[in-house]
């Protein structure tokens, strides 16, 4: 596997554990719609949260929000379209992104809810 990847599942594992630490119900992980994956899908208040995991060893000069970019925004809102009408879903949808970053000893997360809002 390659390195970037065992990267990526380990963020996604610590995000899916802080989720639920804070009360969210994980609804699905790696969920594919055509090529575009959801990272976690949650419930928490009655809403359907959408989570795009990003895990980095660094933060370096990249700002969180830089790394979501319109075209990841988009492809999200399209997966995340799909899955409501797989699953029937009758919810408010919110999209958050968490941010899993590996420097020393223990990962930091970032978690920024309302990361984006759908534009069509």
């Amino acid at each position: 596997m390659k390195k970037k990847n065992r990267l990526g599942e380990i963020g996604e594992d610590i995000a899916v554990r802080y989720l639920v630490r804070n009360r969210y119900k994980i609804l699905n992980r790696n969920w594919r719609f055509d090529k575009k994956e959801i990272d976690i899908v949650a419930e928490k208040d009655n809403k359907l949260i959408i989570v795009e995991v990003k895990a980095r060893t660094d933060a370096g000069f990249e700002k969180p929000g830089d790394i979501v970019n319109k075209r990841k925004e988009n492809f999200l809102v399209e997966a995340a379209d799909a899955f409501i009408k797989e699953f029937d879903i009758d919810m408010e949808t919110r999209f958050d992104v968490i941010f899993v970053f590996f420097s020393g000893g223990n990962p930091a997360i970032e978690h920024i809810e309302k990361a984006f809002y759908p534009t069509y």
